[in-house]
């Protein structure tokens, strides 16, 4: 298992100005990482609109704060988002991208970028995998309006609260789910079949290889990622708010067993070199 922060992205390649939308992008995960996705933790000033098309990704967008605008330039569909707003784009999706106030989101690729893109004419990256598979069009949900219409689970062994926003069934190559956990929970987990990282959103903890002993702090704006080999305990010191990820994605329905795993939901990504 490893932790990464902003502190370690910054001053690296890892870290970019993105010249077509004044964002500053510091990418957590790229595919070096071997996790099967890619992650980014971008903050943006406001922008006018600008024209984005993955022609060779899926893309998963969740806001943690701020406004934003994405209009559907083959439907003109046009949703204004806000924080909980998820949204996601792939091959067909050409749209515009525009930054209302001053935002924080979350970005997730499939294939997992390499980490060294820029966007070309159309607002694309050039191809970096396989692209999954699905006639999926662009879609927005929104976390809160999954919770209120009964979509949260208790997980964890009655640990954790989670709403799991996007599934296998979506065809991304990744499933995502907010979670909440109360203080003083705790919980061990080992994911033997899955690569997971976690985004800490708000709260404190810490987490703790059980093989080595070694543990780390949990804080807002750093993440945690653990593999098949990683049996791991949580300790919850305040209120703790994450947005996960794994590959192979989620059905949406798993419980953890005994052992602190989820079911086998597909080929599992090799994860960093020597792992």
């Amino acid at each position: 298992m490893f932790v990464r922060s902003l502190e370690d992205v910054k001053g690296t390649e890892r870290y970019k100005v993105m010249p077509r939308s004044a964002t500053v992008s510091a990418r957590y995960l790229t595919a070096d990482d071997g996790m099967g996705f890619s992650l980014h933790v971008n903050r943006g000033e406001v922008i006018e609109p600008v024209q984005l098309w993955y022609k060779n990704h899926w893309e998963a967008n969740l806001l943690i704060s701020g406004a934003i605008k994405v209009t559907d330039l083959t439907t003109d569909e046009e949703w204004i988002l806000g924080p909980g707003d998820l949204y996601q784009v792939g091959p067909n999706d050409r749209h515009l991208y525009e930054v209302l106030a001053y935002e924080h989101h979350l970005s997730i690729f499939c294939p997992a970028l390499r980490g060294d893109e820029v966007h070309d004419e159309d607002g694309a990256y050039s191809p970096s995998g396989e692209i999954p598979s699905t006639a999926q069009r662009m879609f927005v949900r929104n976390v809160e309006t999954l919770r209120e219409s009964g979509a949260e689970m208790l997980v964890a062994n009655g640990q954790a609260r989670t709403v799991r926003a996007l599934t296998t069934k979506d065809g991304l190559g990744f499933s995502l789910s907010d979670v909440r956990f109360d203080a003083g929970a705790s919980t061990d987990l080992w994911y033997k079949h899955h690569w997971e990282t976690n985004y800490i959103i708000s709260g404190t903890g810490q987490v703790e290889d059980l093989t080595t002993g070694e543990s780390w702090r949990l804080e807002p704006d750093m993440a945690y990622n653990v593999g098949p080999k990683d049996r791991h305990r949580l300790s919850i010191e305040t209120d703790l708010h994450l947005v996960s990820v794994f590959c192979p994605p989620l059905r949406g329905d798993e419980q953890h067993d005994a052992d602190g795993a989820l079911q086998a939901s597909g080929p599992v990504p090799p994860g960093p070199p020597g792992y």
